[in-house]
């Protein structure tokens, strides 16, 4: 089998950590091989992590896109989860990683990110205490994929509904 990458992409409380877990635990609990890439934990290391520059977030994403060419071989799936707001990072991994590449899109509504801002983000931002809210307050906007994903509205679809979409469309391509 060759690794597949999916990669979870959306605002801040989208879901991408929670459904990300929920992949990890059924990969694992189905002996495949896995890793996973958190977005938040990787910036950390990278120590940038209050960075959200147009550059920083480009850097990060393509550091991440080269640390999964480096491991790739020893992994079914590689599940990534970071907000990548950038079109052409998103594009990139999807031209290196080719068919192995399962973008998916989490997009709910401002109101169930806002019930759900574990961070305060936006709570903060409304208040004008913060100002780089990625697609929010941000002069960073979110740009969408030209090209086809997955996209789920997780305010509408549960973290488990959202798994089995995705692993649908993973298993049911490459039957």
């Amino acid at each position: 089998m060759n690794c597949k990458i999916i990669w979870l992409t959306g605002l801040s409380g989208s879901g991408k950590t929670t459904i990300s877990k929920s992949l990890y635990k059924y990969f694992k609990k189905n002996k495949f091989k896995t890793y996973h890439i958190d977005g938040d934990n990787f910036r950390k290391k990278k120590y940038y992590e209050k960075s959200f520059t147009k550059k920083s977030i480009t850097e990060n994403n393509l550091l991440i896109i080269n640390s999964i060419k480096k491991i790739m071989k020893k992994y079914d799936f590689i599940i990534v989860s970071v907000i990548s707001p950038l079109k052409k990072t998103r594009m990139k991994a999807n031209k290196i990683f080719g068919s192995n590449y399962y973008e998916v899109f989490l997009n709910p509504s401002i109101k169930t990110l806002r019930l759900r801002d574990t961070k305060n983000l936006y709570s903060k931002a409304d208040k004008g205490l913060i100002d780089n809210v990625i697609g929010y307050n941000s002069i960073i906007s979110y740009e969408k994929s030209i090209y086809s994903k997955i996209a789920i509205d997780t305010g509408k679809s549960s973290v488990l509904n959202s798994r089995k979409i995705i692993l649908n469309k993973i298993f049911d391509e490459n039957k």
